[in-house]
This record gives structure tokens, C-alpha cells and sequence, in this order.
């Protein structure tokens, strides 16, 4: 029993960090640099990203941004998710951390190197009305809808299994807008309202859509290739990733909230539950901050900056 265990607890670790055994080497330089970074103890951006919540937000992120065709048709033509899915994530992972802990070069950095890896995400696809429209991800238009599909997903898990929001939502889009500007996004919104409002542009203007290609990649995504000793805690985490999407999408994509008969199952308890678990394989109540955070407050402290010991 204490090898199945440690066996699971080391999969859990290495499904977020690429490690069993140690932290990610680039997590451990986030301690080195000139400046405090775009963001500081005690945000919005911290609060959120440094609870259990963006696991469950990452996953309602990806189905949220499997409905735009052209964001779609670069995952399919240029990415090798079905292969190796841990290392798309673990990609995106250290991005998100470098820009909320890093100084402002770790986060520089860490986006031009993910706008490199997008430079030859290009292609076409046909639109809803059948024409021809060309892709790109580093294309403003559609890196404006992965930023706002990534926002929406982390703050909508939040809200319902995270904790308070220093300054609330507005603060976490406002301060998360950053992020999408280094991502080329040319007007990120800066309140919940703006958010809301260019989501239901998304929706109204027939941008969006699901056909076969978004059912397969949901598919995917309900059934991730993960060990199986993690699988029975994930189909509770992609339950409750439907669980938080408006229902308009959820109907798009085809999903529904699970039911026991006419009985809705107790998703948000056992989400919350399953967080908890989580939170202990991967370091327990002991250790309230990850690895990213720890040594963004080391270098916070070199630079004699007074938030680096804010909890």
C-alpha cells in the first residue's frame, strides 16, 4: 500500500512539474533578477495562481478555447498534445508561473520563448460561414481569445473553489492583462464587465463553433492519458471544469453536469476534496507556498522589497 502511495503521489508531482523528485530547474531561477516583476505578494494574480483552483481552471481553459476554429486547427496541425499532453502542459505551466513570479526579464523571457514556439503556428481553416480565414498564433485577434478564455477559466474555478481575491475579480483581470499584452493581445479587458462583454462578442458575432474536430479534442480532454492511479480524481476535476462553464458553452461543447438520475452529483464538494488531496501529494499543509513562489520571495527579500513576506 505505501508503494502504490508514493507511486501516485510521484505521478501527481510529475504530471505538474516534469519532476518526481525536484523541483523544475527554471522554477528554482525565478529567485535570480534586478526588479520585483509584474506582480507582488498579496495580488490578485498571486492569490489566484498560488491556490489548488487553476487545476481546475486550466482544464475548462482548454475547453473553452477548443470552440475557436482557428486556435483549434493550430493544436491539431502543430502540436503533438496526443503524444505527450504533460509536456504542453508543463510548457504552459512555467509561462503562467514566470510572468506571476518572475522578475520582468524571467517574464520576457519565458514569453518570447513561447511566442517562438508559436512563430510557425500558421495555417487556414474554414469559418462558419465557409470561407477561407488564415491563422496564426501569434495573431493578435486570436491570441486576445486564448487570454480571455485563460482568464475567465482560472477566475470563474477560483470563485468557486479558491479564496478571496485581493481588490476581487476587477483586480485579477486588470492585473492578468499584462500577461496578455506580452502576448501581443492589443486591448486585454481590465474588469470582469469588459471580460463578460468581449466574451458575448466572441459568442454573438458566430465566431466560435462545435463540429466533430471540438468533439474528438473533448474526447481528449475528458479521457487525458494520464497514470491510472490519477484518473479517478481527474474525471472528478473535468466534471468539475463542466461544472463552472456558462451553460451556453457547455452546451456547445456537448457536455453536461453529471447527474445521478434526476439528481445532480455533488460536484463542488467532491472537487473540493480532490483539491485537498492534491494540495497534500504536493507538499501538504506544511508547505502553504510552491517552489515558484518561495523563490520569488527570496529574491524579493535580496531587493529589499517589504510585500516579499506578505502571506
Amino acid at each position: 500500500m505505501r508503494n502504490v502511495l508514493r507511486t501516485w503521489q510521484d505521478e501527481i508531482k510529475k504530471t505538474f512539474s516534469g519532476k518526481a523528485d525536484a523541483p523544475p530547474e527554471w522554477s528554482l531561477r525565478l529567485a535570480e533578477g534586478d526588479d520585483p516583476g509584474y506582480h507582488l505578494p498579496g495580488s490578485a494574480v498571486w492569490a489566484v495562481h498560488g491556490s489548488m483552483s487553476p487545476i481546475v481552471g486550466g482544464i475548462r481553459t482548454l475547453l473553452m478555447q477548443s470552440l475557436h476554429p482557428g486556435a483549434l486547427a493550430g493544436v491539431h496541425e502543430h502540436s503533438n498534445f496526443r503524444e505527450d499532453p504533460l509536456r504542453r502542459l508543463a510548457n504552459t505551466i512555467r509561462w503562467i508561473f514566470s510572468v506571476t513570479y518572475g522578475s520582468t526579464a524571467a517574464a520576457e523571457e519565458a514569453t518570447r520563448r513561447v511566442r517562438h514556439l508559436h512563430e510557425p503556428v500558421q495555417g487556414r481553416y474554414r469559418d462558419n460561414d465557409g470561407g477561407v480565414r488564415t491563422y496564426s498564433a501569434n495573431d493578435p485577434e486570436l491570441a486576445g481569445w486564448i487570454h480571455i478564455a485563460f482568464t475567465d477559466g482560472f477566475l470563474a474555478a477560483h470563485k468557486i473553489w479558491g479564496g478571496p481575491i485581493p481588490g476581487g475579480a476587477d483586480a485579477y483581470v486588470r492585473e492578468w492583462a499584462q500577461a496578455g499584452r506580452l502576448m501581443g493581445v492589443d486591448n486585454p479587458p481590465l474588469t470582469e464587465a469588459e471580460m463578460r462583454s468581449q466574451l458575448d462578442q466572441w459568442y454573438a458575432q458566430g465566431g466560435l463553433r462545435a463540429d466533430g474536430l471540438v468533439k474528438e479534442t473533448v474526447r481528449f480532454i475528458r479521457d487525458a492519458p494520464l497514470h491510472p492511479l490519477l484518473k479517478p480524481g481527474y474525471r472528478i476535476l473535468f466534471a468539475a471544469a463542466v461544472y463552472s462553464l456558462e451553460p451556453r458553452y457547455r452546451q456547445m461543447l456537448g457536455l453536461s453536469v453529471p447527474r445521478l438520475g434526476p439528481f445532480p452529483l455533488p460536484v463542488r464538494l467532491a472537487t473540493k476534496v480532490v483539491l485537498g488531496v492534491v494540495h497534500l501529494a504536493l507538499g501538504g499543509p506544511r508547505r502553504r507556498m510552491g517552489p515558484s513562489e518561495l523563490a520569488a520571495r527570496q529574491r524579493l527579500r535580496q531587493l529589499g522589497e517589504p510585500s516579499a513576506d506578505v502571506a
